[in-house]
């Protein structure tokens, strides 16, 4: 075996390996010696099948896998011979005729290209100062929750025949939908109750009722949106014939231990203990992620270093694809609207360029505090997703089991979440206290 490096450009380093047609052959002799016994063949006793005919049967077959395990073998020998750490997965580039390889006429020869990760000192979290907003749960703040938690409690109760329908009144109407004089699927209903306001409705429906009475027959004439749930009915004129039945007028529900029971709690003093326990658990969750935020913003200013190209690539690419999804669902951002997709791809380069970055560090600090991620907070976090699934608990669990890609993907983000931990724990924090809305004011994209 020959391994030679041809080749080392800032992070990418790139060998030619060679593994000679009679290591390869030595190697299949090997594998036949070792599966002989088992080898169950019409005309032979079990286990006395000849290595030679077993070769003549089976043995490109088999020289396709010891290919494989050599390509894997020499590969992490490179590897490990010149004590890089890879950034991602190496390329293969075979050099020889795949076929003339496996049928032992050829030599296995190669090129791996492979691209390490930087090397550098991240920096010492004691000598890190954070200031962590925080902001305290007060009375004001859990009365207006009960406040539109009452309001979406709402109860609605018949008003007089002469009453005309306003905004936050309900209507209980009957209605036959027509496009050109013909009803279509799902435009008949009856005692239908519609909340004027609610936007629930084609729009325009809601408004036309505003003003009508018990008994009034209205032509509702509205246009369907385009595009529309349902494409027959996209872009085109309809009038919905339709009945007032009754008005109904709207009236908050009263804030007291009955209320309280509705949500399952004993009564109101202990409804105010949950929604304020509730309210400091949004706040304490915010407040971390400013913190976090800043803690990250701090760590990318930090370091400065080369980035392997690929992982950058890689993290853009994954980044692209979503914003160009975005971008055809009408969903981008709307300073994202503006600009043009070469601004777009420069923009979120950096984003790429600062995922990548972020990542290395808190990789290199956590292994350099020997962060381990137990396999109960593995299971927690599997729990945790599954629970985003209600019904289909047990098959989310058992894709993670089965999938170790998946584990990976999962094991991450709790990693990070030790490695901000951990900067916590030792670097200086300051708590200030600030309003609601300093709190939860928007970060800028980077």
């Amino acid at each position: 075996m020959e391994i030679k490096e041809l080749a080392a450009e800032g992070l990418s380093h790139t060998f030619s390996i060679k593994v000679s047609k009679e290591d390869l052959s030595t190697k299949l002799d090997s594998k036949i010696k070792e599966m002989q016994p088992q080898v169950s063949l019409k005309g032979f006793r079990p286990g006395k099948v000849p290595t030679s005919h077993i070769r003549k049967m089976f043995g490109q077959s088999i020289m396709k896998d010891i290919v494989e395990e050599t390509v894997n073998e020499t590969t992490q020998q490179a590897i490990n011979d010149n004590k890089i750490r890879p950034a991602g997965n190496p390329k293969v580039d075979l050099r020889a005729n795949g076929e003339d390889v496996t049928q032992g006429k050829a030599d296995l020869e190669y090129q791996l290209t492979v691209e390490s990760i930087p090397e550098f000192e991240p920096v010492d979290p004691e000598k890190l100062k954070f200031t962590r907003l925080t902001c305290p749960s007060d009375d004001k703040s859990v009365d207006e929750r009960l406040t539109e938690m009452a309001q979406g409690q709402k109860s609605y109760k018949k008003k007089a025949k002469t009453a005309k329908a306003k905004k936050d009144d309900a209507v209980l109407i009957d209605f036959v939908g027509t496009v050109d004089g013909v009803a279509f699927d799902g435009g008949t209903m009856e005692g239908h109750q519609l909340v004027l306001g609610s936007g629930s409705f084609i729009p325009g429906f809601e408004d036309q009722l505003i003003g009508a009475k018990a008994g009034d027959e209205i032509d509702v004439k509205v246009t369907f949106p385009d595009p529309y749930q349902s494409a027959d009915l996209a872009g085109k004129d309809a009038v919905f014939a339709t009945k007032v039945i009754e008005v109904q007028g709207a009236k908050d529900a009263v804030i007291d231990d009955e209320f309280a029971q509705k949500f399952g709690l004993a009564d109101l003093a202990a409804l105010k203990e949950a929604v304020k326990s509730q309210f400091d658990a949004e706040l304490d969750m915010q407040s971390r992620m400013k913190l976090k935020r800043a803690i990250l913003d701090e760590l990318d200013k930090k370091h400065k270093f080369d980035l392997p190209p690929g992982m950058v690539e890689a993290e853009f690419t994954n980044i692209w694809q979503q914003v160009q999804a975005e971008k055809e669902a009408g969903q981008l951002d709307e300073d994202d609207m503006k600009k043009t997709d070469k601004q777009l791809e420069k923009d979120y380069r950096k984003i790429a360029e600062r995922r990548v970055r972020l990542g290395l560090v808190l990789a290199e600090m956590g292994q350099k505090h020997d962060i381990q991620i137990t396999n109960e907070e593995l299971q927690q976090g599997m729990i945790a997703e599954a629970r985003q699934y209600p019904g289909q608990e047990q098959q989310v669990i058992e894709f993670y089991q089965k999938n170790p890609q998946a584990i990976a993907q999962l094991r991450a983000p709790i990693y990070e979440e030790k490695v901000v931990d951990l900067i916590v724990e030792k670097a200086t924090v300051t708590d200030k206290e600030v309003d609601r809305e300093t709190l939860f004011e928007e970060d800028p994209m980077l």
